[in-house]
């Protein structure tokens, strides 16, 4: 029998700003600031359904059921969430993701942001949306974001703040933004962003830089996006995203393939060209290509023609994690 149940849509957020790096102490704080959109057109679903009758909790993620090692993190998750509610109750969680999982299109954003929110429902817990992104933060500190619709901010940590959540910073309806991402590969991707953050501090020489970098570039890009300057937007978080993987690679981490290379010579021609196009990349080989509304049709058919390219994704700006009603 059944004690508690919630269901929630959450969908990926791709950082315009990048976050890349952990505070030096416990608790997973994003080293550097970060700003971000989160997508409409990709989506995680996720149950979490408790029950008397189960002994340990159980995570299925895209049908499979991931056993404890692979779900560890989403069960400290619940576990936080458990100590919070005084309930023992252990609880199956059911997620799938409509988009390429572990790849570098943010599923885990989206991911632990649905799980925050559906495990604090269904242990009842009335926690504002604040609390919970601070929850979801500490398994995956980009989920902290896709907590949120349109563009989200995530500040640094600073050892005298221990909570830590993001907020909106515009609505979704603030840009005619879209987000042309153009899927490399179905894999997932065999150096984790946790892993590849550790080896960039570890082993990078420019990762002094990109600390002191990307700051200031996350104020930039603010300032861009408040002012509606799509051009200075777009060149900035194509700046960011580049200065990331420098730093990465300078480690030895790469996350480019073949057609991440083929598709960011595209969008250099595209502007060439004279259309608007803006490229990122997270920590996979796929790149997102940033374009206003009016121009997505022209990008996306160029886009499409990349060697390697699977299909491009046209996304926008969308809305916050929501509970929905189950089906």
């Amino acid at each position: 029998m059944s004690e508690g149940r919630a269901v929630v849509v959450a969908h990926p957020n791709i950082a315009l700003a990048k976050y890349w790096g952990k505070c030096a102490w416990p608790g997973n704080y994003p080293a550097v600031p970060s700003l971000s959109v989160t997508l409409e057109g990709m989506a995680t679903r996720t149950t979490v359904t408790l029950d008397s009758a189960r002994s340990k909790d159980v995570v299925v993620l895209n049908g499979a059921d991931l056993g404890e090692d692979a779900a560890a993190k989403a069960i400290q998750l619940l576990e936080r969430v458990r100590a919070a509610a005084g309930i023992s109750l252990c609880a199956r969680v059911e997620s799938s993701n409509d988009f390429p999982t572990g790849s570098g299109l943010a599923s885990s954003a989206s991911g632990f942001a649905a799980l925050a929110l559906a495990a604090v429902r269904a242990y009842g817990i009335d926690w504002d949306i604040a609390k919970i992104s601070d929850l979801a933060r500490q398994s995956s500190a980009s989920a902290a974001r896709s907590l949120f619709g349109g563009f989200a901010e995530l500040p640094a940590g600073t050892r005298d703040v221990a909570e830590l959540s993001a907020c909106e910073v515009a609505p979704a309806s603030h840009m005619p933004l879209r987000v042309l991402v153009c899927v490399a590969t179905e894999a997932a991707k065999s150096t984790s962003s946790t892993s590849g953050m550790t080896l960039t501090a570890e082993k990078s020489p420019y990762y002094g830089a990109w600390l002191a970098e990307g700051p200031r570039l996350y104020l930039e890009i603010k300032k861009a996006l408040l002012a509606r300057d799509f051009e200075t937007l777009g060149a900035l978080s194509e700046a960011s995203a580049l200065a990331m993987h420098a730093s990465a690679l300078a480690a030895g981490v790469s996350y480019f393939s073949g057609v991440t290379l083929e598709a960011l010579a595209e969008v250099r021609r595209i502007r060439a060209d004279g259309l608007l196009a803006f490229a990122t990349i997270d920590a996979g080989p796929h790149v997102k290509v940033l374009v206003l509304e009016s121009g997505a049709a022209k990008v996306g058919e160029r886009l499409r023609k990349v060697p390697g390219v699977l299909r491009v994704l046209e996304t926008r700006p969308g809305d916050a994690a929501r509970e929905v009603l189950a089906s």
